[in-house]
C-alpha cells in the first residue's frame, strides 16, 4: 500500500487534517505523518494554520495555493482546496483513503466502518444524540461523495473504544426495554482516550513496570471535557454517557445535572424544550458560571471573581469524578492530562493534583509549569502526565487497517 491517508476532524467552522503514509505499522505511533493544519472560521472568516511537516518538501513553493484563502471558504470548498493540493503536489502519493472522526456510532456500529451510502444515512439518524458534533463530522463525508465518489472513506468512532466496558457500567437504572432500544452509556473522546493509554504504555516502559499498564484514568480536558477509566488500556467506565453532555463541566456545557432541574425548568418554568437544550450545550459550563467566558485562557487571566468561581467549580467537579473512577477501577495507578486544557492549563493541573493527594499525588511545580511529560514529584504514589493527544493518527491508524482488510 503506498500513497498518503488524509485524517479529517471536522468542527462547526473548523477543518483539522493531517497527512499521513498509507501503511500501517504496529502502533499507531509508527505511522509516518507527512503534514498537518487546521482551516478555521469557515464560512465567515476562515483563515489557515499550518503545523507539522510545512516545512523542506513541502515548503513555501508548495504550499502557496493553500495559504491563499478566501474569507467565504466553506468546508466542502477547503476540502477540494486540501485535495488539489495533494494531488498536485509532487512530493506526495495520492491519497488513498480519508478517515473521518465521527462522534457517536450508537449501538450499530462499534469498530471503524469503511463508509457506503447505506451506512451513512443510518449514521445520520444520530444526530440528535451528539447535535453540537455528529452533523459537522458527517458533513465532509457527504462533501467528499461528491467530490471524490471512488475514494474511500472511513468513519472512526469515538463511541468504539468504551465498547468493551462492563455492563454495569453502561446501564442506566431505568426500565429494562431502554436498554435494549440502545440508551445506555456510551462514553465519548474515545480516538483521544485510545492514543493516550498508548502514549503512556509507551512513556513509562521500563519503568514502573508493575503499573504501566494498571489503573489510569486520562483527563481529556478541552471545551468538551470527560475523565476515562482504563485498566490494562482498556476502558472500565467514563464521565460521559448517552450523549457527550453527561459528566464534567465543560466550555459551554453543563455536564451532569439533577434529572429533576431539567424537568423543573420545563414544567414549572415554563422552557421549551428547545430553549432547555441550547441553554444545557451553549450557555452553560464555563461561560454559564462565569458570565464571561468558556475559554480557560480568558478565565485564568481575569481578576473577575466570577471567574475564578467557574475555574474553582470546573477543578471540583473533576476532582470529584476522578475519586468516582478511582473506587471503579479499585484504586488509581497514574492520572493523565491531555487536550487543550489539560496540556497547557498548568494552574489547573495543579489544583486537580492537589484534590487528589489522598491517593498519593505530589506534583513537581517545576515539571507542571515546563508542561514536561512527566510532572510527579519523587515522593508521589500517583504517575503524573501530560501527554498530548493525536485523535488524527487514531483515524490514520485505523483507516488504514480499514484499506488492508
Amino acid at each position: 500500500m503506498s500513497g498518503e491517508i488524509l485524517a479529517i476532524n471536522s468542527g462547526s467552522s473548523s477543518l483539522k487534517f493531517a497527512l499521513f503514509e498509507a501503511a500501517r505499522p504496529e502502533t499507531p505511533m509508527g505511522i509516518r505523518l507527512r503534514c498537518r493544519g487546521q482551516f478555521s472560521g469557515l464560512g465567515n472568516r476562515a483563515r489557515l494554520e499550518l503545523g507539522e511537516g510545512f516545512a523542506g518538501e513541502l515548503g513555501e513553493a508548495h504550499d502557496v495555493a493553500l495559504r491563499d484563502v478566501p474569507p467565504e471558504l466553506t468546508h466542502e470548498m477547503a476540502l477540494a482546496r486540501l485535495l488539489g493540493w495533494v494531488e498536485a503536489n509532487p512530493s506526495l502519493g495520492d491519497v488513498q483513503a480519508v478517515g473521518h472522526r465521527i462522534v457517536h456510532g450508537g449501538a450499530t456500529y462499534r469498530a471503524p466502518l469503511r463508509l457506503d451510502e447505506a451506512n451513512r444515512a443510518e449514521l445520520e439518524q444520530l444526530v440528535t444524540l451528539a447535535p453540537l458534533h455528529q452533523p459537522h463530522g458527517l458533513a465532509p463525508v457527504r462533501a467528499l461523495a461528491g467530490l471524490r465518489p471512488s475514494l474511500p472513506q472511513v468513519a472512526c468512532f469515538d463511541t468504539a473504544f468504551h465498547v468493551v466496558q462492563p455492563d454495569v457500567a453502561q446501564t442506566f437504572p431505568l426500565p429494562r426495554h431502554y436498554r435494549q432500544q440502545g440508551m445506555i452509556r456510551y462514553g465519548f473522546h474515545g480516538l483521544s482516550f485510545d492514543y493516550v493509554s498508548r502514549a503512556l504504555a509507551e512513556a513509562v516502559s521500563g519503568r514502573r513496570q508493575s503499573t504501566a499498564t494498571g489503573r489510569t484514568i486520562i483527563a481529556h480536558l478541552g471545551n468538551g471535557a470527560s475523565l476515562c477509566a482504563l485498566r490494562n488500556g482498556r476502558s472500565v467506565a467514563a464521565t460521559t454517557g448517552f450523549t457527550a453532555l453527561e459528566g464534567l463541566m465543560m466550555g459551554t456545557r453543563s455536564g451532569s445535572l439533577d434529572p429533576g432541574l431539567v424537568l423543573h425548568l420545563i414544567l414549572q418554568e415554563g422552557m421549551s424544550a428547545e430553549a432547555v437544550q441550547r441553554m444545557l450545550y451553549q450557555e452553560s459550563g464555563l461561560l454559564g458560571v462565569s458570565g464571561i467566558s468558556g475559554d480557560m485562557r480568558e478565565l485564568l487571566a481575569s481578576q473577575a471573581p466570577e471567574a475564578a468561581e467557574a475555574v474553582e467549580l470546573f477543578v471540583y467537579r473533576i476532582v470529584r469524578e476522578i475519586g468516582s473512577l478511582a473506587a471503579a477501577l479499585g484504586g488509581l495507578d497514574h492520572l493523565v492530562f491531555t487536550a487543550g486544557i489539560g496540556e497547557r492549563a498548568a494552574p489547573v493541573r495543579a489544583a486537580v493534583a492537589q484534590g487528589c493527594e489522598w491517593l498519593g499525588a505530589r506534583l513537581d511545580p517545576q515539571a507542571n509549569a515546563a508542561h514536561a511529560t512527566r510532572i510527579d514529584a519523587d515522593d508521589s504514589r500517583l504517575g503524573l502526565w501530560v501527554i498530548p493527544t493525536d485523535e488524527e493518527r487514531m483515524i490514520a491508524w485505523y483507516t488504514a487497517a480499514e484499506l488492508l482488510r
